[in-house]
């Protein structure tokens, strides 16, 4: 059996920058077991997998561990691909996932996210949280991950987290922030227990990310920036009870998968 596959560098500009994710248009769904292990094999933190549906496209994402309910840069590297590799000529593309029904519109230059907002609650910070970070947060609230924020840029780039620790919390992940030297504010996102010790730049955890500081900063378009090795830059809008996340994406590369 082949399948197309295209890898695509989301919120870049420019190969080699943002995060890198893979993506497989289908004809029919195949079982979980072979779309996981495409994404083993692929070992990028998501593979997309997408077809046609009766008024939309459907689309499934999986880590090289398990699937997901909902990702950022893989949906923008998806929508990428649909608009500008397979010329789909309409300005938005809406997609059934787990999470919903997402969509994704044409703004310039630029690809809009439509996701859904995840604020945050404050919580107590769990002890292994912060030996596992090696920092302890000015505080610390939670949805679907952790999210530790501190008072300074140099400290979330400073941090060397202990996977191992951080892989035995009961969220899906951690993100840690602080306000930004150039931009609101910055992150980074920690998954280890999805085999993603570090994601480079991660659209669900600004669903979160954008209305903790909308609230904190009073101001709904806020500018972020994930500085992690590659990096990436996200603008996001809060509105209601949605999340407009927005950025570029690049081709890398095109492939046949066999099997």
């Amino acid at each position: 059996m082949k399948i197309r596959q295209y890898h695509v560098d989301a919120f870049a500009s420019r190969a080699f920058k943002g995060n890198p994710a893979a993506v497989c248009p289908l004809e029919n769904w195949l079982d979980d077991g072979t779309l996981q292990a495409i994404a083993e094999e692929n070992n990028l933190s998501e593979t997309a997998f997408f077809m046609p549906s009766e008024k939309v496209f459907a689309l499934r994402w999986f880590t090289p561990l398990k699937k997901v309910d909902l990702c950022g840069h893989a949906t923008l590297a998806t929508a990428h691909v649909i608009f500008d590799i397979l010329r789909y000529p309409k300005q938005n593309i809406f997609f059934e996932t787990r999470s919903g029904e997402l969509s994704v519109a044409r703004k310039g230059v630029l690809l809009e996210m439509d996701f859904p907002s995840l604020p945050p609650e404050p919580c107590a910070c769990p002890d292994i949280l912060a030996e596992g970070l090696g920092f302890q947060p000015l505080e610390v609230l939670a949805a679907d991950d952790y999210l530790a924020v501190f008072d300074s840029e140099a400290i979330v780039r400073a941090i060397t987290p202990d996977h191992s620790l951080l892989r035995q919390l009961d969220l899906r992940g951690v993100i840690v922030t602080a306000p930004g030297s150039d931009v609101d504010f910055v992150s980074r996102f920690f998954a280890p227990k999805y085999g993603i010790p570090e994601d480079p730049v991660t659209g669900s955890a600004h669903c979160e990310l954008a209305p903790y500081w909308a609230k904190k900063l009073d101001k709904n378009t806020l500018r972020a920036k994930q500085v992690s090795k590659r990096g990436g830059n996200i603008i996001c809008e809060v509105n209601e009870d949605r999340v407009l996340l927005s950025g570029h994406a690049v081709t890398f590369m095109e492939a046949d998968i066999f099997f």
